[in-house]
């Protein structure tokens, strides 16, 4: 096996995959982080062709004609579409392979999966990637991918405390000698605050958003806390009433409002994981701090929140967006060291 092991290696390069809801990121061993695309696939359902792949497929969301749909084949972390996610991982697989001349390429993949999914997720993530072109498939759970991405000693006995908020789930948990004591896996996370927004332009002017632009409209004024400047930004989208299109101007404070339930549930679920810790655990996490990692933790105030509501320091991990699948990278390059920290599978068929 190991010959045959060899031979692959030398066709292939070992990937780590984080495989989220909004965005699929891809790192290569000894090259780092290559591909960081949108998780969109535009389908033509005419005849099922799949027309684009991440950020070509991005772009057409919401402008495409009738048979023509852009799809994201994850729903809270967890793959909703199982044939539509096998095409999109091995469009990531073949393009890390391009410029390697190999036909055929066979690596040994680390893949991210949301804490506490069943049995049935895990296997179909695991189908996927090797339908897809893997020879080798390794789970890896999302919050302690983000803690070894974010340099955390989580081999230590020693409590870490890691919250990550992506685009389908949040992930709070509390990780000691490579396992996880205590946490919370929430579906609310970034598409649930943009929904947020979305539903307050409907409730409030009868405006209808599209996804988009309730995206933008979180990444310019979203915010947990009050700001120190005001700021304001034109919302754009259709008039439900005349069904013209339709621009008002929003402040800080109305999208803050809008997302506020979304974040205080996030916060306590941040408060309930503490609760359940043990008290030696606890103690090494007031000393060294909630670490923060995903695109959730971008969002301005979200850290003092929840400093405020914890009585324990925050940080943000250095390139939050990027910490699971620069984890799913360090236990690539040094998988008979971390092999304890991955998820036990069935073996490969």
């Amino acid at each position: 096996m190991p010959l045959v092991d060899k031979f692959w290696g030398m066709f292939s390069h070992d990937i780590g995959i984080d495989l989220g809801t909004a965005n699929t990121l891809v790192y290569v061993r000894g090259k780092g982080i290559v591909i960081n695309e949108p998780s969109t696939v535009a389908i033509n359902q005419k005849n099922k062709q799949v027309l684009a792949i991440g950020e070509e497929a991005r772009k057409m969301v919401g402008r495409t004609p009738a048979h023509i749909v852009a799809v994201r084949p994850l729903v809270d972390g967890v793959i909703s579409d199982f044939e539509v996610t096998e095409q999109m991982l091995k469009y990531f697989i073949d393009k890390v392979h391009r410029e390697k001349f190999s036909i055929f390429p066979r690596p040994r993949v680390v893949i991210g999966i949301p804490y506490g999914v069943t049995e049935v997720e895990k296997r179909a993530v695991e189908e996927a990637a090797l339908n897809a072109g893997a020879r080798q498939v390794f789970l890896i759970e999302e919050p302690l991918a983000a803690a070894i991405g974010a340099r955390l000693p989580v081999q230590e006995a020693a409590g870490n405390m890691i919250v990550d908020i992506g685009g389908g789930t949040t992930e709070v948990a509390v990780i000691s000698l490579g396992g996880i004591v205590a946490s919370r896996s929430l579906r609310i996370a970034g598409d649930e605050l943009n929904q947020d927004i979305i539903d307050f332009a409907r409730e409030q002017f009868n405006l209808m958003l599209g996804e988009r632009t309730a995206e933008e409209l979180k990444i310019k004024l979203g915010s947990a806390r009050e700001l120190s400047e005001k700021a304001t930004c034109p919302m754009r989208g259709r008039d439900l009433v005349s069904g013209l299109p339709k621009e008002i101007i929003v402040n800080d404070e109305q999208i803050r409002t809008a997302m506020n339930k979304s974040i205080q549930q996030i916060v306590e679920a941040v408060r309930q994981t503490i609760e359940e810790t043990p008290p030696e655990l606890v103690a090494d996490v007031m000393e060294k701090g909630i670490v923060m990692a995903g695109g959730g933790a971008l969002l301005r105030g979200l850290d003092r929140l929840i400093a405020q509501a914890t009585q324990t320091k925050v940080h943000v991990a250095d390139d939050p967006l990027t910490s699971v699948v620069r984890g799913a990278g360090l236990v690539l390059e040094d998988l008979e060291t971390l092999k304890q920290v991955l998820v036990p599978t069935q073996p490969n068929m």
